[in-house]
């Protein structure tokens, strides 16, 4: 049956959400409808709303950190059932396919093939209001009580876990963790800096000081974030502003030529270029997780030819979300201390603002009851 719900739409860019009664349909073959306990506001939700050019991406249900429990399975799913608790993912897996085989890449060749990347939205969409269809945000659309998700865009996580905790693994915390982890491949006793303390900044400095790294110097235009930053791992703090020269010779000069991994986690090319700089020329490595569409990086060739490696990492690559939330319950992995804010959906335009203006960390926002 059709579930008439609410949610919050985006009937156009640069806008407030607003609250509708929307209608989703029945999950089709292959396809999982989720009843969406907690989700989180994502820097990636404000950048389709506000900075996003193309406005062919709306109408549209923003969301895409959350996690909820299995409402109803479609033909032919038989790894989940009513009940469940999953967390929906922007980046799907068959688990058939030569990348997703491969332990080098979470980039399934099908994946994108659900998504049209220019709309941030997925091929096919189970929701509506007045008639009228609503994109699905990177396939996922959990600004909404309920929704509709191809199975291989699901993963279901141990019954005991706090949904209302573990829904920023979705995207933020597994990106920046994982950038660290697995992309960057940090060393113990090595020496980190990471640009930007959103949470996936944040979380990045977690997975170096996971990883072993002796020395994590956080950067950020914003002084009060150090404090945030020293509870996840970071030992040093520069803001850019409170120098004369370019970041890059600041650090040089900390670390006796340049840290070993730099992870950017901005979204800014000026920044990306700045995190590539200053690692050490002969075998650092530098790592993009800021996304940005709108805008051409560029390097001179000399900054990298001595040895230096720049390398790009979406959703923190293997992560493996099941096992971040089992990390989470053994006490591995922090994420309380990411939630500054607790809201409920109809207060989302609130949530976002809080971010628009660097006031919070993540607000986590109550969708429906368990």
């Amino acid at each position: 049956i059709v579930i008439v719900c609410k949610a919050a739409v985006a009937w156009e860019p640069n806008k407030p959400l607003k609250m509708e009664e929307i209608q989703v349909a029945p999950p089709q073959a292959d396809e999982v409808r989720i009843k969406i306990v907690a989700t989180a506001v994502c820097h990636s939700d404000l950048y389709h709303l506000l900075e996003n050019r193309n406005t062919d991406g709306f109408p549209t249900v923003l969301g895409h950190e959350a996690a909820g429990v299995v409402e109803s399975v479609g033909e032919g799913v038989t790894e989940f059932q009513p009940g469940d608790k999953v967390i929906p993912v922007f980046l799907s897996q068959c688990g058939e396919c030569r990348f997703c085989k491969s332990p080098k890449t979470n980039q399934c060749v099908t994946a994108w093939t659900r998504i049209h990347q220019d709309l941030m939205a997925s091929v096919e969409s189970r929701l509506s209001c007045n008639g009228k269809r609503l994109h699905q945000f990177m396939g996922t659309s959990t600004f909404s009580e309920y929704t509709v998700v191809h199975q291989t865009a699901v993963a279901k996580i141990d019954p005991n876990a706090p949904l209302d905790k573990v829904c920023l693994i979705g995207c933020g915390i597994s990106t920046g963790y994982g950038a660290a982890v697995n992309t960057a491949k940090v060393e113990p006793g090595s020496t980190c800096a990471v640009f930007g303390l959103g949470a996936v900044g944040l979380a990045a400095v977690m997975g170096c000081k996971s990883a072993g790294a002796e020395r994590i110097i956080a950067v950020d235009i914003i002084a009060d974030k150090f404090e945030k930053a020293k509870v996840f791992g970071a030992t040093d703090f520069v803001n850019p502003k409170d120098h004369d020269r370019p970041i890059n010779q600041v650090l040089a000069d900390m670390t006796s030529g340049g840290v070993d991994y730099s992870i950017e986690c901005a979204g800014k090319v000026e920044v990306m270029r700045s995190a590539l700089e200053s690692c050490v020329g002969s075998w650092g490595v530098s790592v993009i997780v800021g996304w940005t569409d709108v805008c051409d990086v560029a390097v001179r060739p000399g900054q990298l030819v001595a040895g230096r490696t720049w390398k790009g990492s979406v959703f923190g690559g293997k992560v493996g979300i099941p096992g971040m939330v089992q990390a989470y319950l053994d006490k591995k992995l922090k994420l309380d201390e990411f939630i500054t804010h607790k809201m409920t959906l109809d207060q989302v335009n609130d949530a976002i603002d809080l971010m628009k203006q660097c006031k919070c960390i993540r607000t986590v926002l109550t969708v429906c009851q368990q």
